[in-house]
């Protein structure tokens, strides 16, 4: 079993792509204070340790940089080094949230056994900037132990972990803390008051008074680790990731040209959402130029698609505006988001509506920004202000059937006050500079202010409103307020 830890995951990826000699961090929120997710070296050579407050490390080491964790980065970057560890094992499966279990039973021998597998494992997480602890064992609670826990190689020696001889589990547990077998804090500590500290002091004791004290979760761990228990790897679910590359015989640098490789391209890649029954919402398109300069052109839609005539007319504006330079000589595409896209069934008139407007919205989504592109939605309160919601077109779905409700004005606005007394509807009045009479009148509707919700237009109390005619055509929608006795013109019918 080959078993690998990446402690500092987070903030080799933040600072894969630049150099900081500083002390850095990245801090996540728990509760009402920030604490140290991930440091790098220089800040754990200034005393700083992960969990300890933000507030306590600033004073503690003033030049410290932070930065906010990201931790859906995280979790994708360890999704991506679970794939990249496919090529040293067909069995890879997480272990934990920054590491990774392999069974590496017939294909150690492939790679001229497991030192040299090592070899070449440290060797390419050095290359990519990431920090790495591996370790080899014959079971995969001991290969856990000796990869976070462990101290020295007890083998041939590697540049990134330690190899456990064949048989020799025990011999190389005993020295390290219970800890490492997996065990919950409270076991732990409880255990350390008992006297017993390391795995050795552990085995040498009676197992029926562990169970009966302990439960069995304890000599469940203790039996994995030593191989009395089996344990096997279960390899994670294969995450689907959409992406295909060319490379050209020689350099292009027609508008042609390019849209025909990345046809060709579409045409691969929405196979392969088709056969995942997924779409494509996000998709972009990299072009490596002759003298090394990449050019990347994102595409984004306002439903899952997987069309590839209808997705290359989108990328044809911002084809327009690319400089090739002396020659683009590789094409890759990659889905950046994707969404299911179960079948359904179409029809010709409908969808071909539906599909126009598809294309609109994502045409203007492109240009504007999607979240500028909105629709109301109705929402569940009687307050005619609060009535409804604006939410993006290309993440919501049209509502067709409004509840229904009493009649409200085509347009609301805030309530603008009328300069008349009583509690009575008056029958003149002047708004906006003009001189209205009423001829009718509709009312009062009362409606309550909501008390759950704080709203600074409600803090007047309940409102009487009254739908009234006046005899210069205008239609419009006041309210008296009791409480605070005052008029007001809040809306105006067609």
């Amino acid at each position: 079993m080959l078993s690998l830890w990446f402690p500092k995951l987070a903030s080799d990826q933040a600072l894969r792509h630049r150099s900081c000699d500083a002390p850095f961090a990245l801090n996540l929120r728990v509760g009402n204070a920030d604490h140290l997710h991930c440091l790098n070296r220089q800040a754990e050579a200034a005393g700083l340790r992960r969990g300890m407050g933000l507030a306590d490390a600033r004073a503690l080491c003033p030049g410290l940089v932070t930065r906010p964790a990201d931790l859906v980065r995280e979790a994708a970057g360890l999704a991506a080094l679970l794939r990249w560890a496919g090529r040293y094992s067909p069995m890879v499966g997480h272990e934990g949230s920054d590491g990774l279990v392999a069974d590496l039973t017939g294909v150690a021998h492939l790679w001229g056994g497991e030192a040299a597998l090592l070899a070449d494992l440290a060797g390419r997480l050095a290359r990519a900037g990431i920090t790495a602890r591996a370790a080899v064992a014959d079971t995969r609670g001991a290969a856990y132990a000796l990869a976070r826990h462990g101290e020295g190689p007890l083998a041939p020696p590697s540049d990134c972990g330690v190899i456990a001889p064949p048989g020799q589990g025990l011999a190389a547990l005993a020295d390290l803390p219970l800890v490492a077998l997996r065990l919950d804090h409270e076991t732990a500590t409880a255990l350390a008051r008992l006297g017993l500290r390391r795995i050795a002091d552990l085995v040498t004791q009676p197992r029926a008074p562990l169970a009966r004290r302990f439960g069995p979760g304890l000599l469940l761990r203790l039996d994995q680790a030593l191989g009395a228990m089996a344990e096997p790897v279960s390899p994670a679910a294969a995450t689907p990731y959409f992406a295909v590359r060319m490379t050209l015989p020689e350099p292009i640098g027609l508008i042609a040209d390019v849209e025909a490789g990345l046809a060709r391209l579409l045409d691969q890649i929405c196979g392969k959402l088709l056969a995942a029954y997924c779409g494509a919402r996000w998709l972009r398109l990299e072009l490596q130029r002759v003298d090394r300069g990449d050019v990347a052109v994102e595409v984004g839609l306002a439903r899952p698609m997987r069309d590839a005539r209808r997705i290359a007319a989108l990328f044809r504006p911002a084809l327009e505006s690319v400089d090739a330079g002396f020659g683009i000589d590789r094409l890759r595409l990659v889905v950046t988001v994707v969404e299911p896209m179960p079948p359904e069934q179409l029809g010709n008139v409908v969808q071909a509506g539906k599909d126009a407007f598809d294309d609109l919205v994502t045409r203007l989504g492109n240009r504007l920004g999607f979240d500028r592109i909105t629709r109301f939605l109705p929402a569940d309160s009687h307050i005619p202000e609060q009535s409804y919601n604006l939410a993006p077109v290309a993440y919501s779905q049209a509502v067709n059937d409004w509840p229904s409700g009493p009649d409200r004005p085509l347009q609301i606005f805030p309530p603008e006050p009328l300069m008349v007394q009583g509690a009575q509807l008056p029958q003149q009045f002047r708004w906006r500079r003009m001189s209205l009479t009423i001829a009718r009148a509709t009312g009062p509707e009362r409606i309550e202010p909501e008390w759950w919700l704080d709203t600074p237009a409600w803090r007047s109390g309940l409102r009487d409103y009254w739908k009234v005619e006046t005899t210069q055509g205008r239609r419009l929608w006041l309210f008296y307020t009791p409480r605070n006795p005052g008029w007001f013109v809040q809306g105006e019918f067609a």
